[in-house]
């Protein structure tokens, strides 16, 4: 039963529902999401939005992907959507329920409601099911198990509103129970209390305990997925907190950190570099001592050959490669450092160096610089009489010094002056 006031855009109608009328909810009723609640519509199956999007529209934000639940069968979605001659992609999450409709050039992902009936802390076996209230319990977080009608009503069975509201991040039910359902709930749970917290120590007890209690079972989970939920975190609010809790409790082993995480210079170089937009291992990086330890999380986690090459480059340069003391305001010691290298993402790193080591006024100067091209070529020396490759290159890099020393001002005819014939 609806009552008569508004607040915010929101028009309560009971405890656990309410009705959402903003413009983010109504941008999302394109030709392609009309299509498709016609065809529920048509075959008597409810849709609804799920999860994240359902959060990030009461947060105020048009969702960047939007997925959805519903009461119908994959067998039955198939047969809707075949009748309908919609085309169907990637039928890999059939078996988890989720079917895939391309409509409009758009993709939409659509997951029957489910029950878990195994889980082995890394998988689940599922049974599907029409209870809405069932799906919502197998879900990790309160603010993710809400979901949210196409006309804007909002179904919460576990107050997830409220705790959104409160910036509180709480798990379905048991924590300890969602967590040995899949354990990288643990680092999820440490991603969205950065997105959601206001403070970085608000953590309730029971939480924390559940987490220590069962933070072996991470050794189990592919180094894959803990990356992706590690690099979301360590660029979040809280970052720096969160990491030293994840040794507080005695994660790091299971995760591909080190035992003796360097934590302290991590909270400098966080403080250092968070309203910089600093990149997951320039974070990361300030835990790590040698090398080898970049190898050691790079097995375990499996990261990109970019990611990895990132904190070996800080990890030998942090200390070594710094502004001059003698013209403390210069980029040149980082530019030149840039000229030399010759490698097409050395200025990206110098960027992360410089916010590792919270340079704030050089990395603002070195993010509007361009890189100068050297004005000599081999070309030009030859044709001054200079045959043997061994002395072109000698010659090359002693005009490149020079060039240098002019702050890259000197133009071809200047230095080709220095080029005794």
């Amino acid at each position: 039963m609806k009552s008569s006031f508004e607040v915010a855009g929101f028009c309560w109608r009971s405890l656990f529902t309410m009705q959402l009328k903003t413009s983010e909810f109504q941008s999302l009723f394109n030709e392609g999401l009309n299509e498709l609640a016609e065809v529920f519509e048509k075959h008597h199956h409810e849709l609804r939005i799920a999860g994240g999007a359902v959060r990030d529209l009461l947060s105020g934000k048009r969702p960047e992907d939007v997925d959805f639940a519903t009461t119908a069968t994959p067998e039955e979605m198939k047969h809707m959507f075949q009748s309908a001659g919609i085309r169907m992609i990637n039928n890999k999450g059939e078996k988890h329920g989720t079917i895939t409709a391309r409509l409009h050039n758009e993709n939409f992902e659509v997951t029957t409601l489910r029950v878990d009936v195994q889980t082995d802390g890394r998988h689940a076996e599922v049974e599907f099911t029409t209870d809405w209230q069932k799906d919502a319990e197998r879900r990790d977080l309160t603010i993710n198990s809400m979901f949210l009608g196409l006309d804007g009503t909002l179904y919460d069975y576990f107050k997830g509103y409220e705790d959104l509201q409160n910036r509180k991040v709480r798990f379905v039910g048991s924590a300890e129970q969602r967590i040995q359902e899949d354990y990288l709930r643990i680092l999820r749970y440490f991603r969205f209390y950065g997105r959601v917290a206001l403070e970085p120590d608000d953590h309730e007890p029971e939480t924390l305990d559940a987490i220590r209690k069962n933070g072996r079972g991470l050794a189990a989970i592919s180094g894959e997925r803990i990356w992706v939920e590690l690099k979301k975190m360590v660029v979040g609010n809280h970052a720096a907190h969160l990491l030293d809790l994840i040794y507080c409790l005695e994660l790091a082993q299971y995760i591909g950190l080190p035992l003796d995480g360097n934590v302290e210079e991590m909270k400098q170089v966080w403080q250092n570099a968070r309203d910089h937009s600093p990149k997951p291992m320039t974070i990361l990086a300030a835990l790590l001592h040698c090398p080898e330890e970049v190898e050691k999380m790079d097995l375990r986690l499996k990261v990109s050959k970019e990611e990895k090459n990132l904190p070996l480059f800080l990890i030998k340069y942090r200390r070594e490669l710094r502004k001059s003391q003698d013209e403390p305001d210069s980029l040149k010691p980082f530019t030149d450092f840039i000229i030399d290298s010759r490698e097409l993402d050395s200025q990206t790193k110098v960027c992360e160096l410089l916010k590792y080591q919270g340079e704030e006024k050089l990395l603002a100067e070195l993010c509007r610089w361009s890189v100068p091209r050297f004005p000599v070529s081999g070309h030009d020396l030859r044709r001054m009489g200079v045959t043997s490759g061994k002395e072109i290159g000698a010659t090359l890099q002693e005009l490149r010094d020079i060039w240098k020393k002019s702050h890259y001002q000197m133009d071809k005819d200047e230095l080709l002056s220095y080029v005794k014939p």
